[in-house]
C-alpha cells in the first residue's frame, strides 16, 4: 500500500511539473509574439507631447542632434504662433561661444527671425542643472508660461524635473521633437535607440533620487499657504489675549 501511495505521489508531482512547464511555455510564447506591441506601448507612453497653445516663450533645450530635430520642432511651434520668441539653451563650449550659437543658426535656417531668438549660454552639466538655470531666468524675465522643446525620448524626464524645479506660478509644458535616432514604433531595432531608451530610464531614476527631497511646486505652495494662515491665527490669538 505504501508503494501505491508513493507511486500516486510521484505521478501527481509529474503532472504538476508538466502543467507548470506548459504554463511557462505558453507565457513565453505570448511574450514572444507580443514583445513588439509591448515595447511599442512602452515607448509611446514614455513620450510626452503636450505643448500649451500659447506661452510667453518657447525654450529649446541644448544638445540637439545632428539633424537639428529640436530646432525644427521649435520653429514649427513658432510659426504656429505659440509664443513670440524662442530661447535657445546651450552649454558653453568656449569663453565666447556655445551650443546656443549653433542652435540659433538652425532656427534661422528654419524661418525664425534672428531678432526673435534669445541665446542662453550656461555651464550646466545635466538636465537638472539646466532646469535650475532656466528657472532663475524665468523669474528674472517674469515669464508666466513656457513651452520646453526636447527630443521625444527625453520628454518624460524633462517634465518630471521641471515640475519639481519650477514654482507654481510658472506654467511649463513639454513639446516632443521627433528624433531621427529614436522611433517609438520600432526603437528596439536599432542599437543606438536601445541605448537612448535605457539611458533615459536610468536618468529618470537618477532624477527621482536627486530630487527626492524636493517637493513639487503645488505642495510647496500649499505648505506656504498653511504656514501663513497659521501665523495669522497665532497673531490674532495674541492680539485677542492682549486686549
Amino acid at each position: 500500500m505504501n508503494r501505491a501511495l508513493k507511486f500516486k505521489g510521484q505521478r501527481g508531482g509529474i503532472v504538476t511539473n508538466l502543467v507548470a512547464l506548459l504554463f511557462m511555455a505558453i507565457l513565453c510564447a505570448v511574450l514572444y509574439f507580443a514583445r513588439h506591441p509591448i515595447m511599442r506601448f512602452a515607448a509611446e507612453y514614455w513620450v510626452v507631447d503636450e505643448p500649451a497653445p500659447h506661452a510667453d516663450v518657447i525654450v529649446v533645450l541644448g544638445d540637439d542632434n545632428f539633424y537639428a530635430d529640436r530646432a525644427t520642432r521649435a520653429a514649427q511651434l513658432f510659426r504656429q504662433g505659440v509664443a513670440p520668441e524662442v530661447v535657445v539653451s546651450g552649454k558653453r563650449l568656449r569663453p565666447n561661444a556655445g551650443l546656443s550659437e549653433l542652435m540659433e543658426h538652425d532656427l534661422v535656417e528654419r524661418g525664425v527671425p534672428k531678432e526673435k531668438i534669445d541665446k542662453l549660454t550656461h555651464d550646466a552639466s545635466d538636465t537638472i542643472e539646466e532646469a535650475q538655470v532656466l528657472e532663475k531666468v524665468a523669474r528674472d524675465g517674469r515669464w508666466k508660461s513656457l513651452v520646453v522643446v526636447t527630443s521625444n525620448y527625453h520628454t518624460r524626464r524633462v517634465r518630471y524635473i521641471y515640475e519639481k524645479v519650477f514654482p507654481r506660478g510658472i506654467t511649463v509644458t513639454v513639446a516632443s521633437a521627433p528624433d531621427g535616432d529614436f522611433d517609438p514604433q520600432k526603437w528596439w531595432e536599432k542599437g543606438k535607440s536601445v541605448k537612448l531608451f535605457i539611458h533615459e530610464l536610468a536618468g529618470y531614476i537618477d532624477a527621482l533620487w536627486e530630487l527626492r527631497n524636493t517637493r513639487s511646486s503645488s505642495v510647496k505652495e500649499s505648505i506656504a499657504t498653511t504656514a501663513r494662515l497659521y501665523m495669522t491665527d497665532e497673531q490674532l490669538c495674541i492680539n485677542t489675549s492682549q486686549t
